[in-house]
């Protein structure tokens, strides 16, 4: 049996102090890509783009700078910083050599993301099988199903890129709709599919919405082998998924589904047929009553003749915060909102604390704005494709690690910046000896015990064999 090729040095990680090599706490990024397979299914994906002479396999660069995102970069020539550190990170391409297979991968968009997206769900489903039950399907069911949620972000342009265009919130730039599987309360939570948009793109674009969620159920492991996951995915957005044919789609294949709900202008008179003890109290983030909160179901009261079968709105009225506009759906000074949502079990609270907790999503996108879509750095519109493919795999990568070697601490739940300021850039010193690489990590760092364990928790699953998709 072939032994398959590291593109990242095996280090042996110590404590000692004597500061020498930066970043040196990017080791839990290339042990995660060891343990999830991510090498060998991403360069075997993209052997049609690598040619004959080729020093650099072009999965290598792609990993290279997702892993500069990873670490804080922003732009291209931002590898510079792994390419300082060969030691730790091998050997690097040159910003020429990234240049063209970013412009290689470009020339054929589709097939290039199709086949990154090939391996990302190959390297999901290593990942998800080593980390049990901390994995985010493990125990999963149509009480607790996995949570997709869906949303779209504005990515400001300063130059004249292609099919940048002015947005509805009056700035110019692009438009994408990401979706990012919600880890819960153990953890942040990872992207699935980010679908690059032109600025004036629709918010509430159906057709936009059913290729998102397609794309983030191929990413699910069991479900590229064709087998529909049922009630057991949830797909979560806000008021700009309620169109008819996104909820049609979801009714069609089955998945349960959690939406905002626009309310008609007569709601103050709806709310009036509603007797006062039907309306329930109302959970805070913490799962505890919250005061001057309620809820209650209109589904009878409304005409949804026109929707799918099994749709049920919920509506919560709670005491505006201070400042707060009133809307002329709001009646008797309380702030009203609604969701839909075909779940049949479950109480009201439960469920309007399941949907308001869509709110996480925008955590997701601050984090992936730090991790390199706050700016798209290229000109064509294919290219900065390629770059949201690597910001989601950068993105991924961060959650894998956590998952993997950080499950029961508190650093599961550190956003980007924490990572980096605390964990990635660890000062360290290599040395070699006895054929072995050693990665002596400064003891008197406040985190470097921290870094050593979670090296220590990967480093027995850098072995696992890849598995296959489905």
């Amino acid at each position: 049996m072939k032994k398959r090729r590291r593109f990242y040095p095996r280090l042996t990680v110590d404590t000692a102090d004597v500061p020498a090599v930066g970043q040196a706490g990017g080791v839990l990024l290339t042990d995660t890509v060891a343990a999830a397979g991510l090498d060998a299914a991403l360069s075997a994906a993209l052997a049609p783009w690598r040619k004959p002479l080729a020093v650099h396999d072009p999965a290598k660069v792609v990993l290279d700078l997702a892993l500069t995102l990873a670490l804080g970069g922003d732009c291209l020539a931002d590898i510079g910083l792994l390419r300082a550190e060969p030691g730790v990170y091998g050997q690097v391409a040159s910003d020429p050599t990234v240049s063209r297979t970013i412009d290689a991968l470009a020339a054929d968009a589709p097939a290039a993301l199709k086949a990154i997206n090939t391996a990302r769900a190959m390297a999901r489903a290593q990942v998800w099988a080593l980390a049990g039950e901390h994995a985010p399907d493990h125990g999963v069911g149509a009480m607790a199903p996995l949570i997709i949620d869906v949303d779209a972000t504005l990515v400001t342009s300063h130059s004249e890129k292609e099919q940048a265009a002015p947005t509805f919130k009056r700035g110019y730039g692009h438009h994408p709709l990401c979706s990012f599987l919600d880890h819960g309360a153990e953890g942040n939570g990872e992207p699935l599919a980010v679908l690059l948009r032109a600025g004036n793109a629709g918010s509430n674009t159906a057709a936009d919405h059913i290729t998102v969620a397609r794309q983030a159920l191929a990413q699910l492991p069991g479900h590229r082998s064709g087998t529909r996951p049922g009630r057991k995915v949830l797909i979560r957005t806000d008021g700009a998924g309620a169109s008819h044919k996104f909820l049609t789609w979801l009714t069609g294949q089955r998945l349960s589904y959690s939406i905002g709900f626009g309310l008609p202008a007569n709601t103050a008179d709806l709310l009036t047929q509603i007797p006062a003890e039907v309306w329930t109290p109302a959970y805070d983030a913490h799962d505890q009553i919250r005061e001057g909160a309620w809820v209650a179901e209109l589904t009878g009261l409304l005409d949804l003749t026109s929707w799918p079968p099994g749709m049920r709105v919920i509506a919560r009225k709670e005491r505006p915060h201070p400042g707060a506009q009133l809307r002329i759906t709001d009646a008797d000074g309380l702030r009203v909102t609604a969701f839909a949502t075909n779940s049949t079990r479950g109480q009201l609270p439960d469920l309007e604390l399941r949907h308001r907790r869509r709110a996480r999503a925008e955590d997701r996108i601050r984090c992936a704005k730090d991790t390199g879509l706050t700016n798209l750095p290229l000109h064509d519109f294919a290219q900065n494709q390629i770059w949201c493919a690597i910001v989601a795999l950068a993105c991924e990568l961060t959650a894998w690690m956590q998952m993997l070697a950080l499950a029961g601490t508190d650093a599961r739940r550190w956003e980007p910046k924490r990572l980096r300021t605390r964990l990635f850039t660890v000062p360290a010193t290599l040395a070699r000896t006895a054929r072995q690489r050693l990665l002596h990590l400064a003891d008197h760092h406040p985190w470097a015990r921290t870094v050593a364990d979670a090296v220590a928790r990967l480093r027995p699953l850098t072995a696992a064999p890849v598995r296959a998709p489905g």
